[in-house]
């Protein structure tokens, strides 16, 4: 804080508060940007300044924390947070309530004219007003519960009992305002002991498995070592044929008794022991199965074929048992990954702790200044307070802390913290500046192309249709994919500018998750260098080169891209890129592998990109058969094989998202996955009879793709407003929406259900059949599919809306992980 001799304006002084935040400071001050306060701190404007100079800094500060509050509140807990902003207009009530309505003034009526005697009363009603009665004061009773611990409750006995005075004037808003006090303090409280309890039980838990593994992991290091003194050939078969689930007992695991008592000592025995037994206590033992999740092709396999094989050794080896080695760094690993999610679940219910007591602190300054009274022993009370006192989270936070170091980072504390404790990705402005650098670029060469092609006549009947099918197929699909990034990126900036948690939604590292600026900045590089690509190809055929020679400059840049999506080295993105295959991988085997919220929600991307995946098979059919060397363009258009893999192309996309369908059905056995999978095979119907009816348009044909389309569109419609957006609810009380809405005005929701429904029917252009040109042909065709992008990328913000909000509805701020030691009884 600066000296008292000093002063700075009301805009400095504000951008101290911020630290250096001149945007926050600007956008604050933009509606008195005229107005300048000379202050030096906040007791130099209630001293020296004006009455309206001390109520505009007060409204400023409380503006400030409301937004500092609303930015930093978790939004899947938005709903459990205190309710400041209904807090502040109980104090504005209150505000109103002091102000007594003053009589009329003998100088306002101009009747009577000026008195002698208007000195002496208006000293009488100064009197008056600030006289209180003496049953002014009244007592109210504190409706906070004091409960924690043993020793808390020895501790503060005397105090649960003591019934906390608060005074306050008689008007009803004080009584009201300490009343929603009491209700807010009560639910803070409720949620944060329930979230507690499932906190620490959760850790238990975890301790628990932990301890398993541990001795699981002593007794095949004590078996390996016997074996390495005896027979030392064991250990060479076991390192050879490790990855094989059908090999002999001694090759494929560790058999011993040691694991019996391993087990024992958590009250647990092994699945298909022979012998049944009682705990200390004389209930059963329970049985562990190590259950890793079948989460990829190898561990789909292994599941099946790791059971069978279980079962039989577990029959015909007499009491011998098999410790999985594989299995067991699969369950270290996620036994790591649980109590990363516990430690950050830990993490934010103390944010959430600080952040209310902050608000708190707050509301009852406000009103204090606002009543004239003071709330110190309210404030006492929610002190102790049970999300205040109770430092259980703390305590469980340094056991994770020191249980992570210890077994999971080699006692390595700086290791730990980078799983516990990740570090957000600086935003950089060079990032900025080269989006607004790209996109100068790419508007200039795109102006540059349509100049020089306007000059060449390119589009002319003779040279028309070969520039159509040699540059078209690889520009459109580069043109698309940009198209679809630059959704995405405003889907990101929409999705934080409403504080969506897509991060979590996705199960995205926030250290490397890609932001919208990125995604400006991909889309804009990529459209950047293709446009470069048309104007060098397009003035080299104007300087007279061969087109065998000039057709390649598509082919070059096709594979530039290829190769540096699979670049290995750290450049451009590299976990994004990284992501993206993975992904992709997930996609094409997606029968094998759990299905996860990014795997569909990209599945449902490509089934918007089938035009783009076309463009992918002209392109290497025309290269890859060397027409753009001979310039014969009926091998890729009319060739039975090219013509086939058309089918395959347009099913694709379809059959993997229903494949998806089919596993989730198989993994949580909800009927709605095989309703979705409908969907998509009627989708897939709809498709092959579109393409069908383009090759043979026969009346039969028109008729098979009317009701086939038809009956899709219907499908979608339906799956798209009500299970994916969650809207059409009769009951809701917005009309025909849902009763949690993010965005403020419902328009918006309306327009998105017309919006979507016009590009739904799109497909009335293939049985309409516009009689064009080559080149209108083409371009109409890629602005279908630009259209069909702009839909899905509107489509994406409200399905992630609707989880989003399916997330805030369950409290679910962490992700929960299944973990792999599974208890059953003892006859399970």
């Amino acid at each position: 804080m600066r000296d008292n001799d000093s002063s700075m304006t009301g805009h400095k002084y504000m951008l101290e508060l911020l630290q250096g935040n001149p945007k926050q400071c600007h956008e604050l001050l933009r509606n008195r940007h005229a107005r300048h306060v000379n202050v030096d701190d906040d007791n130099e404007v209630e001293a020296h300044g004006t009455a309206s100079d001390r109520e505009y800094m007060t409204g400023l500060r409380d503006e400030i924390f409301s937004k500092e509050l609303e930015a930093q509140l978790i939004p899947e807990w938005k709903d459990a947070f205190v309710n400041y902003w209904l807090l502040k207009k109980h104090v504005k009530k209150v505000k109103l309530s002091r102000i007594s309505p003053l009589p009329a003034a003998p100088h306002s009526n101009h009747d009577y004219g000026v008195s002698i005697f208007d000195g002496l009363r208006s000293f009488i009603r100064r009197l008056s007003c600030n006289a209180d009665p003496p049953d002014q004061n009244l007592q109210v009773k504190n409706t906070i519960s004091e409960q924690g611990d043993e020793g808390e409750l020895r501790e503060d006995e005397d105090d649960e009992k003591e019934l906390v005075d608060h005074v306050y004037s008689e008007e009803d808003e004080v009584k009201e305002f300490f009343e929603k006090l009491d209700e807010e303090v009560a639910k803070v409280n409720e949620f944060y002991r329930n979230k507690e309890s499932e906190f620490l039980e959760r850790g238990d838990m975890l301790n628990k498995q932990l301890q398993i593994l541990l001795d699981l992991q002593q007794v095949v290091d004590r078996r390996r070592q016997r074996r390495s003194k005896t027979s030392g050939f064991l250990r060479s078969n076991y390192s050879s044929d490790r990855t094989s689930d059908s090999e002999t007992a001694s090759e494929f695991g560790e058999t011993t008794d040691d694991v019996i008592s391993a087990l024992e000592k958590n009250g647990m025995k092994v699945v298909g022991a022979a012998t049944k037994g009682k705990t200390k206590d004389g209930k059963p033992k329970m049985s562990m199965r190590i259950n890793i999740p079948a989460t990829t092709p190898t561990r789909t396999i292994t599941a099946v074929t790791s059971m069978l094989w279980e079962d039989l050794v577990n029959n015909h080896s007499s009491g011998e048992y098999i410790i999985n080695r594989n299995k067991l760094q699969c369950a270290e690993k996620i036994i790591r990954g649980a109590f990363v999610e516990l430690y950050r679940g830990l993490g934010l219910l103390k944010t959430y702790s600080s952040l209310n007591m902050v608000a708190f602190v707050k509301i009852l300054k406000k009103f204090d200044k606002v009543s004239r009274q003071s709330s110190a022993n309210y404030l006492k009370t929610v002190k102790r307070s049970h999300f205040i006192s109770s430092d259980k989270v703390v305590k469980l936070m340094d056991e994770v802390e020191s249980t992570f170091t210890k077994h999971f980072a080699k006692d390595d504390r700086k290791r730990a913290m980078k799983f516990l404790r990740p570090r957000q990705q600086k935003e950089s402005h060079m990032v900025t500046f080269f989006v607004g650098f790209f996109t100068g670029s790419f508007v200039t060469l795109f102006a540059v192309y349509a100049i020089l092609a306007h000059i060449s006549g390119l589009f002319s009947p003779v040279t028309e249709f070969d520039y159509v099918e040699t540059v078209y197929p690889v520009f459109s699909m580069f043109a698309l994919l940009s198209l679809h990034l630059f959704m995405y990126g405003c889907n990101l900036f929409l999705w934080k500018a409403t504080r969506i948690n897509y991060n979590f939604i996705f199960e995205f590292q926030a250290a490397t998750a890609l932001k919208y600026r990125d995604a400006f900045l991909i889309c804009t590089c990529i459209m950047t260098a293709v446009v470069s690509a048309m104007v060098l190809h397009l003035v080299l055929v104007s300087k007279g080169f061969s087109p065998s020679q000039v057709d390649t400059i598509p082919g070059i840049l096709f594979l530039i891209f290829i190769g540096l999506l699979v670049c290995p080295l750290n450049i451009f993105y590299r976990s994004t890129r990284y992501c993206f295959l993975r992904v992709i991988r997930n996609i094409v085997c997606s029968p094998l592998y759990k299905v996860l919220m990014v795997d569909f929600f990209m599945a449902d991307q490509l089934t918007s990109q089938i035009p783009l995946l076309r463009h992918m098979e002209s392109t290497a059919c025309y290269f890859l058969a060397g027409s753009f060397k001979t310039h014969e363009y009926q091998t890729c258009k009319s060739g039975k094989l090219y013509r086939e893999l058309a089918y395959v192309i347009s099913f694709a996309p379809y059959y993997w998202r229903a494949m998806q369908c089919a596993r989730r059905w198989f993994d949580e056995c909800d009927v709605n996955h095989l309703s979705n999978l409908g969907k998509y095979v009627s989708a897939m119907v709809a498709a092959g009879a579109r393409l069908t009816y383009a090759r043979q348009e026969t009346h039969m044909w028109l008729i098979i793709v009317l009701v086939t389309s038809l009956i899709a569109t219907i499908y979608q419609l339906y799956w798209d407003f009500v299970k994916d957006w969650g809207l059409f609810d009769s009951k809701s009380k917005n009309l025909w929406l849902r009763d949690e809405l993010i965005l403020k005005k419902k328009g918006f929701y309306y327009l998105a259900i017309a919006f979507n429904f016009v590009l739904r029917v799109a497909w009335l252009e293939t049985v309409l059949q516009f009689k064009v040109g080559p080149f209108e042909s083409r371009l109409l065709e890629f602005s279908l599919a630009s259209l069909e992008v702009m839909r899905r990328g509107h489509w994406n913000y409200y399905r992630l809306e609707n989880e989003h909000l399916n997330n805030v509805g369950k409290f679910r701020a962490v992700k929960t992980v299944p973990l792999p030691f599974r208890e059953t009884d003892s006859d399970g």
